[in-house]
C-alpha cells in the first residue's frame, strides 16, 4: 500500500473529519480512506447526451413557466412582380 501525507487542511475541515470518524468509531485516518474510497469507486452517472447533462445540472433549480404567446397566421410571400 502506498502512503500519502495531506498537508494545509483547514481546521474546520479536520474537526468535521474527527468528529464523523469518532461516530462511525474509527481513527481519522481510516475515516479518510474510507472516504475516499467510497467516493473515488463509485462509476459516476453520466447523462447519455447534452440536454440530459443540462437538464440534470439545472433540474435543481427548478423550472420557469413561460407565457404562451399567441401566433399569427403566416404571411403571404412577397411578389417582386416577376
Amino acid at each position: 500500500m502506498a502512503a500519502m501525507t495531506i498537508r494545509n487542511i483547514d481546521a474546520a475541515i479536520k474537526s468535521r473529519l474527527r468528529v464523523r470518524a469518532a461516530r462511525n468509531g474509527r481513527s481519522m485516518e481510516d475515516e479518510a480512506r474510507d472516504i475516499l474510497r467510497s467516493t473515488l469507486c463509485a462509476e459516476p452517472s453520466t447523462p447519455s447526451d447534452l440536454g440530459q447533462a443540462i437538464h440534470a445540472r439545472f433540474a435543481k433549480f427548478g423550472g420557469v413557466d413561460l407565457p404562451e404567446i399567441p401566433r399569427e397566421p403566416i404571411r403571404d410571400p412577397v411578389d417582386f412582380g416577376e
